[in-house]
């Protein structure tokens, strides 16, 4: 049995397929909160799916299922980088998330956990994930949510040099992941599934001018991941029992905005139009306008499958899921 928190969300769902696919005789578990949102809809294809449980109730089902659990994926959390209620992010980003960790270090139970290339913050120190307790203690998020992820991962590495740790953890500092099944996500999908749309209805994209004068216009630097990147990493680790840390998922190479919104177009057969409208106040003080995953953790720990290219990853996307009339996967 597996369980992912999260599992009906962005990530989560795809991991959720490649269990399905990889151990089709095992069980899955969801944890997620539903509400009012479609996020249903990103699972309604999945058929190993044995139960679904409100996190609020499951360390009791952890508790009546020990021995049948063989991982946990942790990746629920409250996402949005504009979220507000600092209380909502704490409690399930980090209090849920160490109430796993201390269930998981007393069962012997992996756990794989996502944390968030926003941890790294401007950028300032640099995104190398082979850095040390004090090192790591050094960045500062620019809002509450990388706050959170950061604040757990201090958390992680603290306890694991004191071996109060499952026996195998990773914390995932995952950077601007895209792909089918974020659709729930409102204005914190990815601009991909943005752009999609607006280039069908206008003909064009809008892209924030740059507030840095280092970077021109759409020019500013991110690095984009496929989603199925993300879960072969989650599997590897999974089938790797020995490695543990924290990690960054990306694909190492960060590509403008501009170089974005031209694989849109070109996946859609269709003009290159780009329109550069001002960035919001809000946002102009915690943007990220560079962002590249540093791989040397994970090349260190072994992991040598390379990573999908954003040309490949966007026509992949748009062509078989954005364009479809059932865009789930």
């Amino acid at each position: 049995m597996f369980i992912v928190t999260g599992g009906a969300g962005f990530i989560g769902s795809n991991l959720v397929k490649k269990l399905e696919d990889l151990f089709p005789t095992s069980e899955v578990v969801v944890a997620d909160v539903f509400g009012a949102s479609e996020k249903w809809q990103n699972i309604v294809k999945r058929f190993n799916i044995s139960t679904l449980i409100d996190p609020s109730e499951l360390l009791n089902f952890l508790d009546a299922n020990v021995s049948k659990i063989q991982a946990i994926f942790h990746l629920g959390a409250i996402s949005s980088t504009v979220e507000r209620d600092v209380d909502l992010i704490i409690n399930s980003n980090v209090r849920l998330s160490r109430d796993l960790w201390n269930w998981c270090t007393h069962h012997d139970t992996p756990f794989i956990y996502a944390s968030s290339a926003a941890t790294y913050g401007d950028g300032e120190h640099g995104f190398s994930d082979d850095m040390t307790y004090e090192n790591l203690r050094k960045l500062r998020p620019l809002n509450a949510y990388g706050w959170s992820k950061h604040f757990f991962d201090l958390q992680a590495m603290r306890l694991s040099k004191e071996n109060k740790c499952p026996p195998q953890w990773a914390g995932l500092k995952f950077f601007n992941v895209y792909g089918p099944n974020e659709d729930h996500k409102g204005g914190q999908k990815s601009v991909i599934a943005t752009f999609t749309p607006q280039i069908q209805k206008d003909g064009k994209i809008r892209l924030f001018k740059s507030n840095d004068p280092l970077f021109k216009d759409g020019e500013q630097l991110r690095d984009f991941v496929w989603v199925e990147d993300c879960v072969n990493v989650m599997i590897w680790l999974y089938q790797n029992p020995s490695v543990s840390g924290l990690f960054n998922v990306g694909t190492g190479e960060a590509r403008s905005f501009n170089d974005l919104a031209k694989a849109v177009f070109k996946a859609l057969s269709k003009p290159t139009m780009i329109e550069y409208i001002d960035m919001p106040e809000t946002l102009q003080n915690k943007y990220q306008n560079f962002t590249e995953a540093s791989l040397t953790n994970l090349r260190k720990a072994g992991f040598s499958q390379s990573f999908t290219q954003i040309e490949e990853g966007v026509r992949l996307y748009v062509q078989n899921f954005l364009m479809k009339p059932d865009p789930y996967l």
